[in-house]
């Protein structure tokens, strides 16, 4: 009874979304070795020390609630890019604040973005921030902006049938960019329904120019989408493409091109959900999966073998000098994020309860007034964490629901969370491919 209990009120603090505590996302300051920041279920965890302290900042400050898990990069100038339904979230002062992107000019404007849903976002080896829009029930585009987010360009990709669903920039050449979208069923001229279909196109010149890249080498899934996963760091004609859900029930069919998109070979089938696909400098190609193991291509991506069953990889960055890896934080992995130099070896960075406390920040923002002073007591109750920060040293890592291991022959915690969470249920704001 008191594991139920436990449940029931760690589920009441992950604010009502019912989820387990999981981490979803992985993102790096570009040509840094010491930020990292760890999207998670719950919020966001930050680290300026490389993995050493680790500080929470709370959804709501980031702009979103519910189940939701908002896509993040970061600028080389530190500033946090977050997308959500509402429009792109910029932070510009290491968390402490988000502000919603082009929200001060008139909504009448070309780049106005405020109120819409942000789907996709990549940053150029140049600064520019791309983000893509797939809102329903109004007109998509996709956006470039050359001033850290303050302005955005459309760059002629505008629609009222396609949701834009990814949107990547070659490192090497950061005028050449790939973009997906999905086009809703429409009506024929007969009035009989034109199913749904997705779209491939490249730019070779910042959005002046498009074109429209073949997609009949694609295996579709029922509900069609295509996401380009990488670009090669050094060659912008070297891209992956993945067919999510082409094979049923959840697994993906991955597709490489090596002359920019005009023509695509599968190189891999999964059995599940393809999480991230990463190429290294070296070469090597990396695709993680949540249950059905890391993949690993030392050929360019041409083949790939099954390396581990584990982590548990729902994502999946590499920081340069070593990859990094969300994992299951209590069994099997026991790690909320990994780290490792060839994808098969992999040691922790940190588990929840080596959490440092919330990210502090100045009175009058939203940062310290809700997330800290209201919000932090309840993780910190629920995660066993000290009341103060930590000092540097050994974490603590108390017994109970979040830091001890399932003694032998109980049952597992995530289950009962899962299902703890299940009882609560969750919200879902607009519809979604």
């Amino acid at each position: 009874m008191a594991a139920v209990t436990g449940v029931a009120a760690f589920a009441s603090v992950a604010h009502g979304n019912g989820r387990f505590p999981t981490s979803v996302s992985v993102a790096v300051r570009p040509g840094d070795h010491q930020d990292i920041y760890l999207g998670v279920t719950f919020g966001l965890l930050l680290s300026h020390d490389d993995g050493a302290g680790f500080y929470w900042v709370c959804e709501q400050n980031v702009g979103y609630e519910g189940t939701f898990d908002p896509k993040y990069r970061i600028g080389a100038n530190g500033s946090i890019y977050a997308t959500t339904f509402e429009g792109l979230r910029v932070s510009r002062d290491g968390g402490c604040s988000f502000t919603t992107a082009t929200a001060e000019q008139a909504p009448q404007s070309a780049g106005y973005l405020a109120g819409t849903w942000v789907d996709a976002i990549d940053v150029g080896s140049d600064g520019a921030v791309w983000v893509a829009t797939a809102e329903a029930g109004r007109p998509n585009d996709v956006y470039r902006s050359t001033d850290d987010a303050t302005t955005f360009t459309p760059v002629g990709l505008a629609s009222s049938q396609v949701w834009w669903k990814s949107v990547v920039v070659a490192p090497s050449q950061p005028r050449r960019a790939y973009v997906t979208g999905y086009q809703v069923t429409q009506t024929g001229p007969d009035g009989g329904p034109i199913p749904p279909t997705v779209h491939l196109y490249r730019t070779d010149d910042a959005g002046a120019g498009w074109s429209v890249q073949p997609i009949s080498a694609f295996l579709l899934g029922t509900s069609p989408l295509l996401l380009v996963d990488e670009v090669a760091p050094d060659d912008p004609d070297l891209v992956f493409v993945r067919s999510v859900r082409a094979v049923p029930p959840a697994g993906d069919k991955l597709y490489r091109s090596l002359d920019g998109g005009d023509t695509f070979a599968e190189v891999l089938t999964t059995t599940d959900t393809i999480r991230n696909v990463v190429m290294r400098a070296d070469g090597t190609v990396v695709v993680a999966t949540q249950m059905g193991g890391v993949h690993r291509s030392t050929d360019l991506g041409l083949t790939f073998q099954k390396i581990s069953d584990l982590p548990q990889a729902s994502c999946l960055g590499d920081r340069g000098d070593v990859l990094l890896a969300c994992g299951a934080n209590w069994e099997p992995d026991f790690f909320a994020l990994g780290r490792s130099t060839d994808a098969q070896s992999w040691s922790k960075v940190v588990r929840y309860v080596e959490m440092k406390g919330p990210l502090s920040c100045p009175v009058g923002t939203m940062q310290r007034d809700l997330c800290e002073a209201r919000l932090w007591p309840a993780i910190r109750e629920q995660f066993g964490l000290p009341e103060e920060p930590q000092a540097d040293g050994p974490p603590r890592d108390p017994g109970g629901c979040c830091g001890a291991q399932p003694a032998a022959g109980t049952p597992a915690l995530g289950g009962l969370l899962v299902l703890g969470g299940l009882a609560i249920g969750s919200r879902r704001r607009r519809r979604r491919a």
